[in-house]
């Protein structure tokens, strides 16, 4: 039903990219870097910990590797306070998020899904999302649980970090813009902590 907006690659390209994701995921991190508050040369700290400086100068402009962002976001929590961290890729992922809405969805889409009540607009988007996952879920397997309540998981996430705050933002960005301003994320379970997926909560009914 989301052919009406959504231009993402198609089910067949996504086999094929396996092990790849989008190159937000670099790109957005170098900027939340870059504007975080308090930290000097923490873009080129952490990309440089990570092994990948030369991405800041000439960042990708096609679909990646999945273990660089992995790396980076590896380093970021190696090289920065756990709190920090933690803000830092949280915004990369609102960043993330945003990108998607200026750039991957055409104006009509998102025009139709604000007009909706989130009772429709949270399937249609879910469903997009389900069919897209290999641009952030790269090998991970992701999975729609249920539509309502709206769950989602990723087992085997490539980018699983602490709180998995990454994701949880690119979740906030898209469902704040598109279904409810007041949609709160909660990340329950995660890979890091010895559970089987990374599971989502996208509760559109918050405050």
């Amino acid at each position: 039903m989301m052919s009406v907006g959504l231009t993402f690659e198609s089910s067949a390209d996504a086999r094929a990219h396996a092990g790849l994701v989008g190159p937000n995921a670099v790109i957005q991190l170098g900027e939340a870097l870059n504007a975080a508050p308090g930290v000097t040369d923490a873009a080129e700290q952490v990309f440089a910990s990570a092994g990948f400086l030369r991405l800041l100068g000439s960042p990708p402009d096609a679909m990646i590797d999945e273990a660089i962002p992995t790396r980076l976001f590896e380093a970021l929590w190696r090289e920065l306070p756990a709190d920090q961290a933690a803000r830092i890729a949280h915004d990369a992922g609102k960043r993330t998020g945003e990108y998607v809405l200026a750039n991957r969805i055409p104006g009509f889409a998102k025009s139709i899904l604000r007009a909706l009540p989130p009772a429709l607009a949270t399937p249609m988007l879910l469903k997009a999302i389900n069919r897209n996952a290999w641009t952030f879920a790269g090998s991970g397997v992701f999975n729609l649980v249920s539509i309502k309540p709206a769950i989602v998981t990723i087992a085997h996430n490539p980018l699983a970090m602490p709180g998995c705050v990454w994701h949880v933002g690119v979740f906030e960005r898209l469902f704040r813009a598109l279904v409810s301003e007041t949609t709160i994320v909660r990340h329950t379970d995660c890979r890091l902590s010895g559970a089987t997926a990374c599971r989502f909560e996208i509760d559109v009914r918050a405050g």
